[in-house]
C-alpha cells in the first residue's frame, strides 16, 4: 500500500500555528546526519518539500559547505535527500512576495543527475533569502572565491588516490602489449596532447616519429589510441579528434597510413570510423580547419552517427525527464516531440492502481502505452 500522501503548504511553517507532538522531533530530526571531516554546518531551515511521488513534504533542511540534506518530519511519509552541493547546475527562485496558490514561494533547484528540487518557505518577511545565497555561495564556490570543499576535506585514507589507478597494469589486464599493440610513454609531459593521459596504446608498427607527425593533423592533437580490447576475438575500439582538413581538402599520408596500421593490427579488411557528428555539421567543421577522413583513406567506411550538438542533447534530457517525472508536466500546450528519445512529451501521465496511464492534452479518452508505462517505471 502507498503511504499516505500529507497536504502541506507554505502557512504550515508558521511558528505561530500550534504545534503537534511530532513538532518535537525537529530538534533531533537533523542530529543524525553524519559529517564529514572538514564540513560544517552553514544553516538549516523549516521546509516544505514538494516531492514528485508524495507531494508537499514537511521537514527541515540543512546546508553544510558540502551538501544539502532533507529529512521529512512525518513520519508516515520517509522522504530524506542528500546532495552534495557539486552535483547542483542552476538554484533559482521560485515565485514572489505576492505570488498566489499553495507552495508557490520558494527555490527550484536543478541538478546535475536529472533531479529537481522544489522547497516551499513562507512568503512573510524574505524567508528563502539567506537560504538562496548560501546555497548559492557554496554551490558555486569558485565564482564566490571560496575553496572547493575537496580542499577542505581532512579524510585521511590508507593511500595516496593518485595512485590508486595504475594505466599500465591497467592495459596488462586488458592483454596488452602483444603482437598488435605496444604502450608508449610518448605523452609523459603532455607534450603530444594535453588531454590525453600519459600512457597511451599505439599499433606495433607505428613509431614515436609517425605518432609526433599524425598529431599535427589531429584536432588539438588527439591521435587514434586504443580505449578497449576485447580479450578474445581482439576487436578494438580507438578514439581520436577530427582530422584537420579544412576547406581546401589538405591531405597527411601518415595520418592515412596510421590509420591502416590499426586495421592491420585490428586484422580486418575494413576500417569503420565512427563520427558522432550530423554529416552537415562534418562538413561545416571545414570552414574552421576541421573536417573528417575522405575516399582517400583506403580500406576505410565512414558512418555519421548524426548525434546533435551539447544544447540539443541538453533539450532532449530535459524533455526525457519531463516524462519521467510526470507531476512536473503542464498539461496543456502544444505537442514537443523529442527525436533523441522518440516519444511525444507534451503527454501527462500520472500513476494509477495498477498502470501508468497517458492523456493527450487535445482531448479526454485514457490510452495505456507500453512507451510511457516502460518510462514509467524507471522512476
Amino acid at each position: 500500500m502507498a503511504s499516505p500522501v500529507s497536504v502541506y503548504n507554505s502557512n504550515s511553517l508558521d511558528p505561530r500555528i500550534r504545534t503537534t507532538p511530532r513538532d518535537s522531533l525537529k530538534m533531533e530530526l537533523l542530529a543524525d546526519v553524519s559529517l564529514l571531516p572538514g564540513e560544517e554546518r552553514v544553516i538549516d531551515k523549516d521546509v516544505i518539500y514538494i516531492c514528485p511521488f508524495n507531494g508537499a513534504v514537511k521537514g527541515k533542511v540543512l546546508i553544510t559547505n558540502y551538501r544539502l540534506y532533507f529529512k521529512s518530519l512525518d513520519a508516515d511519509v520517509l522522504v530524506s535527500l542528500d546532495v552534495p552541493l557539486g552535483a547542483i547546475s542552476r538554484v533559482e527562485k521560485m515565485g514572489g512576495a505576492s505570488s498566489r496558490g499553495e507552495n508557490s514561494y520558494g527555490l527550484d533547484i536543478t541538478c546535475k543527475d536529472m533531479r529537481n528540487l522544489r522547497f516551499a518557505l513562507k512568503q512573510e518577511g524574505h524567508s528563502r533569502r539567506d537560504l538562496f545565497e548560501i546555497l548559492f555561495r557554496f554551490a558555486f564556490p569558485l565564482s564566490h572565491s571560496l575553496s572547493l570543499f575537496a580542499y577542505l576535506n581532512q579524510e585521511k585514507f590508507p593511500e595516496n588516490g593518485w595512485s590508486i589507478y595504475k594505466p599500465v597494469e591497467e592495459f596488462r589486464r586488458q592483454g596488452l602489449p602483444n603482437n598488435k599493440w605496444r604502450i608508449t610513454f610518448i605523452n609523459k609531459n603532455y607534450d603530444l596532447c594535453d588531454t590525453y593521459p600519459t600512457v597511451l596504446a599505439v599499433p606495433f608498427k607505428s613509431t614515436e616519429d609517425d605518432l609526433k607527425r599524425v598529431a599535427t593533423f589531429r584536432s588539438r592533437g588527439r591521435i587514434p589510441v586504443l580505449s578497449w580490447i576485447h580479450r578474445e576475438n581482439k576487436a578494438v575500439i580507438v578514439r581520436c579528434s577530427q582530422p584537420l582538413v579544412g576547406m581546401s581538402g589538405k591531405r597527411n599520408k601518415d595520418d592515412e597510413r596510421y590509420l591502416d596500421l590499426i586495421r592491420e593490427a585490428n586484422d580486418t579488411t575494413k576500417l569503420t570510423i565512427y563520427d558522432a557528428r550530423p554529416s552537415v555539421n562534418a562538413v561545416a567543421n571545414k570552414a574552421t580547419g576541421g573536417g573528417y577522413e575522405g575516399d582517400e583513406y583506403q580500406n576505410a567506411e565512414l558512418v555519421f552517427l548524426d548525434i546533435q550538438n551539447i544544447h540539443v542533447m541538453r533539450e532532449s534530457l530535459k524533455k526525457l525527464k519531463d516524462i519521467v517525472y510526470p507531476t512536473w508536466r503542464n498539461p496543456t500546450g502544444c505537442p514537443a516531440w523529442s527525436p533523441h528519445t522518440g516519444w511525444n512529451t507534451s503527454s501527462w501521465c500520472c500513476r494509477g492502481p495498477s498502470r501508468w496511464r497517458t492523456k493527450c492534452p487535445a482531448g479526454t479518452r485514457w490510452w495505456c502505452t507500453a512507451a510511457t508505462a516502460g518510462i514509467g517505471r524507471l522512476s
